[in-house]
């Protein structure tokens, strides 16, 4: 008969930096769906708009590493935004097995639209804090994804895109 465990110390779940930062994620991405509305687009493909707006031709490898995304889940993504004819891939002159990806007219005019409700969901996301703790609570949570990026499934690639 094996021993019983010892029963597992009571926690308080809400004083765990995980829990807080995935309730904080679940708010987030509410708060961004309920400003973006009928645009239709999650935070993850405007991440990828943005990312190929400010890069046109960049290779969806180099996409999915600055959106912090697996290739097979940036792929979906690149896949979904195709279908919805708002991005396109074509292949890259210097190497017939690559593809770049650029926004089409329609994936610009769906980019424009979104970044003011981003701009707004971003706003109220931090509305609760002073502008100096906004600006502290940046520098911090930056300062947490660069030192545990490594640490990441899909670590990303910060640069100024």
């Amino acid at each position: 008969m094996k021993p019983v465990p010892a029963p597992a110390p009571a926690l308080d779940i809400n004083q765990l930096p995980g829990y807080a930062i995935r309730r904080l994620h679940q708010i987030s991405v509410g708060i961004f769906l309920q400003e973006v509305g009928d645009l239709g687009v999650t935070p993850v493909q405007y991440a990828a708009l943005q990312r190929v707006g400010n890069q046109p031709g960049i290779d969806q490898r180099t996409l999915a590493r600055g959106i912090a995304l697996d290739t097979s889940t940036t792929a979906g993504v690149v896949d979904r935004l195709e279908t919805r004819g708002w991005m396109e891939r074509r292949t890259a002159p210097e190497d017939r097995r690559a593809r770049q990806l650029f926004l089409t007219p329609d994936g610009q005019r769906a980019l424009a639209a979104t970044v003011p409700a981003m701009l707004r969901s971003q706003e109220q996301i931090l509305a609760p804090l002073t502008p100096a703790q906004r600006k502290e609570f940046m520098r911090l949570l930056g300062m947490l994804v660069e030192e545990n990026n490594t640490l990441s499934r899909a670590p990303g690639h910060r640069d100024a895109s």
